[in-house]
C-alpha cells in the first residue's frame, strides 16, 4: 500500500477535496451545505487560517485554504470533517427523513480520506479556483458558476458574501513560492 504524503512544512496554499461516503448526496440540501461552510469557517478561525475559495457539491467539497503555521492541514481537515459529520448525522435525519431512511445509522458521512496538494503558483491557484467554481455548470445545476450559491464564485465575480470570509492577498516571492501576505 502506498503511504500518503502530506506536505505541510511550508506555508503554501492547500487545495483539498473530500467526498461523501459511497458518493452519496449527503450535501444536497442547503442546510447540509450551511453546516459545511459554518464548520469550515469556525475551524479556520481557530487555526487563524484563510479560505481562498470553495465549492460544495451534493457529494463532495473542494477548498483552497492557507494557514500561518506549518502542520495545520491534517488537524484542520480531521476536525472539520469530524464536526461536520456529527452535525449532519444529528440534523439531517430529523429534517430530511425520507432521504435518510434508506441509510444505516452507523454509516459514515464522509470518506475516510481527503485529498490535497500544495499550490506553488498564482496560475495554479486561479486554475483550481476556476475549475472548482465551474463544477456545478457541467453537472447541470446552474448555467453560470456565479449562480451557484455554494461556492466562492460570487465573491470573486460580484464581491457578494458567500457565507464565510474569502481572503486573497497573494504575492510571489523571489523564489517563486506562492505565499499569502496577511
Amino acid at each position: 500500500m502506498v503511504e500518503r504524503r502530506v506536505y505541510d512544512t511550508g506555508k503554501q496554499i492547500h487545495f483539498v477535496t473530500f467526498s461523501c461516503y459511497k458518493r452519496r448526496k449527503h450535501l444536497q440540501h442547503d442546510q447540509a451545505k450551511r453546516i459545511v461552510i459554518g464548520t469550515m469557517g469556525s475551524r479556520l478561525a481557530q487555526h487563524q487560517g484563510l479560505c481562498l475559495g470553495f465549492v460544495i457539491m451534493p457529494e463532495h467539497v473542494h477548498a483552497l485554504i492557507w494557514f500561518p503555521e506549518t502542520w495545520q492541514l491534517s488537524p484542520f481537515m480531521n476536525k472539520w470533517k469530524e464536526l461536520t459529520s456529527k452535525s449532519l448525522k444529528t440534523v439531517l435525519p430529523q429534517s430530511f427523513r425520507s432521504d435518510w431512511s434508506q441509510i444505516d445509522s452507523t454509516e459514515r458521512i464522509g470518506q475516510t480520506r481527503d485529498y490535497g496538494f500544495n499550490i506553488w503558483s498564482r496560475a495554479k491557484v486561479e486554475d483550481k479556483l476556476d475549475g472548482g467554481h465551474m463544477n456545478p455548470v457541467p453537472a447541470g445545476m446552474v448555467e453560470r458558476a456565479r449562480d451557484w450559491p455554494w461556492s466562492s464564485a460570487r465573491w470573486y465575480l460580484e464581491q457578494k458574501s458567500v457565507g464565510l470570509p474569502i481572503r486573497w492577498w497573494p504575492r510571489v516571492e523571489a523564489d517563486n513560492e506562492f505565499t499569502t501576505n496577511v
